[in-house]
């Protein structure tokens, strides 16, 4: 099964706890904090892995979370760090983020690595709190929690070349001529239902070729197989337009060629202006081919566009033209410029708000703090603790919070809200 676009769920690992112990040895005067730090989360790492050519691996499985960081603990000891979670994906494959449609990255080069989510910080232990007034700090540091997104994968092919035509006009047969890719063949529309691709080489030079199955009249709007693997053709720098002229399937052979053109306008005006070679099939199913071709080469002198298009006729059943094809594709090439990734937008996943803070009055005698500062904040927070909150509550004087509170109108008695803190203020 060939799967090209894909959504899932994507989930860093959380921060472990930091630790809050104190030393209890019998020889050891005084004691002391000596809580470690948690373990950070596991990254989200994508990773080409040139042997797929399909996301079919994600149509079933759609979630993916990286493991967590281990709290710390005692003896200064850290928490163990969460295990990296590796998703291999195909070359050519577009990563964008579901709610905005931002590329995030194009997965474009064999063997590169991504970061796409990094896992969360662990906690600091009690022994990072301690003071010269605050001796025996009885609170730690949660671990930073990670939220889960939703991600686009879409595949692109990339190709050097890439073959289009309408349904049976010889594009498997070709590919299978001229390099040793495999396809199915058969003498019926929609045999390939999925790109093919295939190696040609001549001397020392290669070069990747793509057959771009499904193209009929009002692909670009949805009809038939094409809108599907439009996409595959985006990245060619060359395309080979295979045309019918014996006319098999009761259509002429230039209407055939002018409405794939038109979906290919359609689909993308830059795709439109892609570089052709026309190639000419099924030529020895015709007792006079010179006549068509000639016919055929008539018609296309009077297109502004595609007259100085190459034109080749070829029978690759009897593997006549195919050396002189095979030639002009790569002198073709060597003239064209390389395949270039699609540059990510300005996006970040995972990019935590530690600065925000807004305070807002749900109702006379009720409050709200939000906001990234906060968040952090409370990270720190043991609220059964009287030192730690004492710590919350100077931090909130510090950070000018209780000053902005007291502007919405806050009073002695009010009930403020931050996080999953709640608490009744007192003057």
């Amino acid at each position: 099964m060939f799967v090209d676009k894909v959504k899932i769920f994507v989930k860093a690992g959380n921060g472990g706890d930091g630790a809050c112990t104190f030393r209890r040895e019998k020889y050891v005067p005084n004691g002391g904090p000596d809580g470690g730090d948690g373990g950070k989360g596991g990254d989200i790492v994508l990773k080409v892995n040139p042997s797929l050519n399909t996301l079919v691996d994600f149509r079933f499985n759609k979630h993916f979370r990286a493991e967590d960081g281990e709290k710390g603990m005692g003896k200064n000891c850290a928490g163990k760090r969460g295990a990296d979670l590796i998703i291999p994906v195909p070359q050519g494959t577009i990563v964008k983020d579901a709610k905005t449609n931002k590329v995030v990255i194009d997965m474009f080069d064999k063997d590169q690595t991504f970061v796409l989510l990094n896992g969360g910080y662990g906690g600091k232990g009690n022994q990072h709190f301690a003071s010269s007034r605050r001796q025996t700090p009885n609170f730690a540091q949660k671990g930073q929690l990670t939220e889960e997104y939703e991600i686009i994968l879409e595949l692109k092919t990339i190709a050097d070349v890439g073959i289009v035509g309408f349904p049976n006009v010889g594009k498997s047969t070709l590919l299978s001529v001229i390099t040793q890719a495999k396809p199915k063949i058969a003498n019926y529309h929609f045999t390939t239902l999925s790109p093919n691709l295939g190696v040609l080489k001549k001397y020392d030079k290669t070069c990747v070729l793509a057959d771009i199955p499904g193209l009929i009249e009002g692909a670009s709007e949805g009809v038939g197989l094409g809108h599907e693997f439009l996409r595959h053709i985006e990245r060619t720098r060359l395309i080979l337009h295979l045309v019918d002229i014996s006319g098999s399937e009761g259509r002429d052979p230039f209407e055939d060629f002018k409405n794939i053109n038109k979906e290919l306008k359609n689909y993308s005006e830059v795709l439109a202006e892609r570089p052709q070679i026309i190639v000419l099939t099924k030529c020895d199913l015709l007792e006079n081919a010179d006549l068509a071709i000639e016919n055929f080469k008539k018609s296309l002198k009077k297109d502004k566009h595609f007259c100085k298009s190459p034109v080749f006729p070829i029978s690759a059943y009897k593997h006549e033209g195919l050396n002189e094809l095979v030639d002009q594709i790569f002198a073709s090439l060597e003239n064209l410029p390389k395949i270039e990734k699609i540059e990510s937008d300005e996006f970040e996943f995972g990019l935590k708000d530690t600065l925000s803070i807004e305070c807002v009055k749900l109702a006379d005698d009720l409050f709200e703090v939000k906001g990234g500062r906060v968040d952090e904040l409370c990270r720190r927070v043991i609220i059964s603790d009287p030192q730690s909150f004492a710590y919350f509550h100077k931090r909130l004087k510090k950070d000018g919070i209780i000053d902005k509170l007291l502007k919405l109108g806050m009073k002695d008695g009010d009930t403020v809200i931050i996080g999953e803190i709640e608490f009744v203020y007192e003057e």
